[in-house]
C-alpha cells in the first residue's frame, strides 16, 4: 500500500519505520532538522531494550504537493499541529484515501456519530472554525489509540521504549474494509493490533492517563513512576480520573475502568517520561488543549462539575505560559 505518515515525531516515525521495514511504500512530511536527517541517514529506530538501531529508507519532504495522492494517510502530530495539517493535507488525498488519526486526547470528530447531541455538536476548542472536519471529514476517518512509549532523542531518530499495541476503529463503530486493510499492515509491521467497534471508549481509557499523568508530569517535572509512587500525587491522579469518568459517561462513553486499573496500565509501561515532560524539556509547545480544553468542553455539555481537572488546567497553561510552550488551537 501506498502509505504517508504526516508528523515524524516519535510515534509516527517509529510506525513509518516499520511499515517501511514490511515492504510498504511509504512517505512522510517532516520539516527542519528532522526532515534533513531523515533524507540523509533514513528513518532509524533504535531498540529501547538492545540499543540497537536500524535506518530504514522512507521518502521524505516537506511538502505534500510532492508526494501525491496515498491510500492511506497517517495523521501522527500533536492537537495543536493538526491546523498546519488541515492547510497542508489536500494532495495527499484521493478519491479512495483514509486517514488515520493516530494522536492523544479527544479527537475533533468525537461527538460527530454518538447518540448525545444527535451528531449536531462540534469541539469548538478543537477544531474552532470547523477546518479539521472540512479537510478530513469523518466518513475517511479510521481513529488509532496509541499504547507504547517512544521519543525522538535526536532528529531522525526513534527510540522505541516498551509497548507496541494500536487500537483502531472507525467512528461510531462502522468498521469497513478500509480498518481491516490497514489493521492487517499494522499488525504485518510488527505492532500489536486490536479493531475495536467503540473506538470513541479507547480514546476515553487513552484520556483518563492522558489527562492525569502527562500535565502533572510537567508540572512536577518526574517521570511516571514517581508519581505512583508518590500517594499524594497519585491521590490527585486518581480524582482527576475519577472526574473524566464521570465526563463520558454523561455523554454514553463509558471507559468502564476504576483508576487503579488505568494507573496499572501506566505502570506497565515502567519507568517512562511521559510525551508532555519531552516537550517541557525540548522548550516545544505543549499538548494541553488537545488533551484539557476538550475534555473540559465535553463536561460543559454535559453539565458535568470537573474542578480538579479545571484546576490542572489552569495550572499547566499557566506553567506553558511562562515560557512561551503554550498554543492554543486555531
Amino acid at each position: 500500500m501506498k502509505i504517508c505518515v504526516y508528523g515524524a515525531g516519535a510515534v509516527g516515525g517509529l510506525i513509518a519505520a516499520w511499515l517501511a521495514r514490511s515492504g510498504h511504500e511509504v512517505a512522510v512530511v517532516a520539516r527542519g532538522v528532522a526532515l534533513e536527517a531523515i533524507r540523509a541517514q533514513g528513518l532509524r529506530v533504535r531498540d529501547g531494550a538492545t540499543g540497537e538501531a536500524r535506518a530504514h529508507r522512507v521518502r521524505a519532504d516537506s511538502d505534500p504537493a510532492r508526494l501525491g495522492p496515498q491510500d492511506y494517510v497517517i495523521v501522527a502530530v500533536k492537537a495543536q499541529s493538526l491546523s498546519g495539517v488541515a492547510e497542508g493535507i489536500g494532495p495527499l488525498v484521493g478519491p479512495g484515501t483514509s486517514i488515520i488519526t493516530a494522536m492523544n486526547g479527544v479527537p475533533w470528530w468525537f461527538f460527530e456519530r454518538l447518540p448525545f447531541g444527535g451528531g449536531k455538536l462540534r469541539l469548538e476548542s478543537l477544531d474552532p472554525n470547523g477546518r479539521l472536519a472540512r479537510a478530513m471529514p469523518t466518513e475517511r476517518i479510521v481513529g488509532c489509540v496509541i499504547h507504547l512509549a517512544a521519543s525522538t532523542p535526536e532528529p531522525g531518530l526513534v527510540s522505541h521504549n516498551v509497548g507496541r499495541r494500536l487500537i483502531l476503529g472507525e467512528p461510531g463503530g462502522r468498521n469497513s474494509l478500509r480498518t481491516k486493510n490497514i489493521a492487517s499492515a499494522l499488525s504485518d509491521a510488527g505492532f500489536e493490533v486490536a479493531v475495536s467497534d467503540f473506538i470513541e471508549r479507547e480514546f476515553w481509557v487513552k484520556l483518563l492517563g492522558n489527562v492525569s499523568f502527562n500535565p502533572v508530569s510537567a508540572l512536577t517535572v518526574s517521570l511516571a513512576d514517581g508519581l505512583i509512587a508518590n500517594k499524594e500525587v497519585k491521590a490527585i491522579m486518581v480524582e482527576i480520573m475519577r472526574e473524566v469518568l464521570a465526563i463520558g459517561r454523561a455523554v454514553g462513553v463509558d471507559a468502564d475502568i476504576e483508576p487503579e486499573a488505568r494507573i496499572d496500565m501506566a505502570r506497565a509501561l515502567g519507568r517512562f517520561k511521559t510525551s508532555m515532560l519531552q516537550d517541557l524539556e525540548s522548550g516545544k509547545h505543549l499538548e494541553i488543549d488537545g488533551l484539557l480544553a476538550g475534555t473540559l468542553e465535553i463536561a460543559r455539555k454535559a453539565g458535568v462539575p470537573a474542578p480538579c481537572t479545571q484546576t490542572l488546567f489552569g495550572l499547566i497553561r499557566a506553567r506553558a505560559m511562562s515560557t512561551n510552550q503554550y498554543q492554543a488551537m486555531r
